[in-house]
């Protein structure tokens, strides 16, 4: 079992920063590529940002490339989505998820554990 805790969401302008942080308890974290996904009301939940187990291979959807880092400290058992230049379409709940073994994917079947989510909103 792995037990994923995120925080950082809230209120922020258009055009600001969040930083998102997620939390791992658990198995090794290392053993597992993490993922990144939102969901917005009356939408399905969709792929953001993931990374491998190792941080050297990250992904990330179309709509977030150049705007969205995701990173990982194997040491302290998180990972971290940093969110600059926020626009109103990327308010959600966003949601930390683990995947075991090495390779990410964008799919949500695909991960294994997930948090409880934390919720951004970003004004106009």
């Amino acid at each position: 079992q792995v037990q994923l805790v995120e925080s950082g969401g809230g209120l922020v302008q258009a055009g600001g920063s969040l930083r998102l942080s997620c939390a791992a308890s658990g198995r090794t974290f290392g053993n597992y590529a993490m993922g990144w996904f939102r969901q917005a009301p009356g939408k399905e939940r969709e792929f953001v940002a993931a990374i491998t187990w190792s941080g050297g291979g990250t992904s990330y959807a179309d709509s977030v490339k150049g705007r969205f880092t995701i990173s990982r400290d194997n040491t302290a058992n998180t990972v971290a989505l940093q969110m600059n230049s926020l626009k109103p379409e990327d308010t959600a709940v966003y949601y930390c998820a683990a995947r075991a073994g090495t390779w990410t994917t964008s799919h949500p079947s695909g991960y294994d554990y997930w948090g409880q989510g934390t919720r951004v909103t970003v004004s106009s």
